[in-house]
C-alpha cells in the first residue's frame, strides 16, 4: 500500500500525518522537534511511504536534511503557491498537514527547492551579509537626520563613513546629542568592518564557481551582485527555461484575466526577493554604464513610466544571466539590447 506523509512544521513541534491512497488518515499526531521522535514515528511506514512533504518554513533545515540522511523522499512545500479552498468550515494543523499528503499523491504540490547543505550556509552568510549593510545603512540614516534636526543642513554618506570621534566632537553638539551621534557611528563602523569580513570569505568561496566571472560581464553588474546571483541560482539547470528564471526572479508580471479583461493580480512576491533585488540594482547601475541599457530604458520609459522601465532592465539582465549560465559565454550586449 502507498503511504504519504505530510508534516507541519512550527517553532517548537511538529505535526505529523500518515495517509493512504484514498486519503484515509493511518497516523497522526503533534510531536516535539526532535528528528529522533520524528524518524520513531515513520519507521513502521517507512518501506511503504512514498515521500513526506514539509512545508518551507524558517526552520526547515533540520528536518529535512534528517530525513533525507534517513533515507526518505522528502518534497518542500511552496506555501505561497498553496492554495486551500476557502469555503472550508474547518483548517487547522492536523488538516494541513493532511492536505499536504494530499497534494503530494494527487502530483500537485508545488514545490520549492532544496537546496544543496553544502552550499547552503555560504549562501546564507551572503545573506547575513545583507542584512548587516541595512542595519549600517540605518545607522547612517540616523547620524544624517541628527545632522539636518541640529543644524539644518546635510552631509553626503561618504563623508559620515569616515568620520570620527574627533568629527563629532568638532560639531559643537549638546554632549547628549553627541553621544547618539558617536553611538551611531561606532556601531556603524563595527558592522562595515564585519561587513568587509564576510565579503572576503564569499569571494573566496564563490569565484571559483563556474560562472562567476562570466555573470561579471554583465553590465552593472560587480563582486557583490555576482556573487549573490551566483548563491541564490544555485544550479541553472533546475530551470527548465528562461522564463522560468526570470519568473524565480520577480522579473515577469503577474495578472489574471478572462475574456480579455483584467480580474487581478497573483501573488507577486512569489520568488527569490534576493534575485529581485540584485538585478534591480544591476539595473540601476547599466544605466549608467552601458549605453545600449540606457537608449532601451529611455524607450521604455516613454511608453510607461519610470519604474516599469527599471523593471524592464532588469528583465533584460536576468534573462542574458540566464543563457551565460546555460551556454558559458560571456555577455552580448547584442543579443540583450534589441
Amino acid at each position: 500500500m502507498k503511504k504519504y506523509s505530510g508534516i507541519d512544521l512550527h517553532s517548537n513541534n511538529s505535526v505529523v500525518v500518515v495517509a493512504d491512497e484514498d486519503d484515509r488518515i493511518i497516523y497522526q499526531k503533534r510531536l516535539a522537534n526532535k528528528l529522533d521522535e520524528i524518524l520513531v514515528a515513520l519507521a513502521p511506514h517507512k518501506e511503504e511511504i512514498i515521500g513526506v512533504v514539509i512545508e518551507s518554513t524558517y526552520n526547515w533545515y533540520w528536518l529535512v536534511d534528517g530525513l533525507m540522511d534517513a533515507g526518505y523522499q522528502v518534497h518542500l512545500a511552496n506555501p505561497s503557491a498553496i492554495k486551500k479552498y476557502e469555503g472550508l468550515k474547518y483548517s487547522g494543523d492536523f488538516a494541513d498537514a493532511a492536505y499536504l499528503a494530499h497534494l503530494l499523491r494527487l502530483g500537485l504540490l508545488p514545490e520549492g527547492y532544496i537546496f544543496p547543505r553544502e552550499l547552503r550556509a555560504v549562501r546564507d552568510l551572503a545573506r547575513k551579509r545583507m542584512q548587516l549593510v541595512h542595519y549600517r545603512t540605518a545607522q547612517i540614516l540616523s547620524i544624517e537626520n541628527i545632522l539636518t534636526r541640529e543644524t539644518g543642513g546635510r552631509m553626503s554618506s561618504a563623508r559620515i563613513k569616515a568620520m570620527t570621534t574627533e568629527t563629532v566632537e568638532a560639531l559643537g553638539f549638546m554632549p547628549d546629542v553627541a553621544l547618539a551621534m558617536e553611538s551611531n557611528r561606532v556601531v556603524s563602523q563595527a558592522l562595515q568592518q564585519q561587513i568587509e569580513v564576510l565579503e572576503e570569505r564569499l569571494e573566496a568561496q564563490v569565484k571559483l564557481q563556474p560562472g562567476y566571472q562570466l555573470v561579471k560581464t554583465i553590465p552593472g553588474i560587480g563582486q557583490v551582485l555576482a556573487t549573490t546571483i551566483m548563491l541564490e541560482t544555485g544550479t541553472i539547470t533546475r530551470f527548465d527555461g528562461v522564463g522560468n528564471f526570470s519568473s524565480y526572479c520577480r522579473c515577469v508580471g503577474s495578472l489574471h484575466e478572462s475574456n480579455g479583461k483584467k480580474k487581478g493580480s497573483g501573488n507577486t512576491k512569489n520568488g527569490n526577493k534576493y534575485l529581485a533585488w540584485a538585478f534591480m540594482e544591476a539595473a540601476n547601475f547599466a544605466l549608467r554604464y552601458c549605453p545600449e541599457a540606457k537608449r532601451f530604458y529611455e524607450r521604455k520609459k516613454s511608453r510607461t513610466n519610470r519604474i516599469v522601465a527599471l523593471k524592464s532592465v532588469a528583465h533584460k539582465l536576468a534573462r542574458a544571466c540566464y543563457h551565460i549560465l546555460r551556454e558559458q559565454r560571456p555577455f552580448d550586449v547584442k543579443r540583450c539590447f534589441v
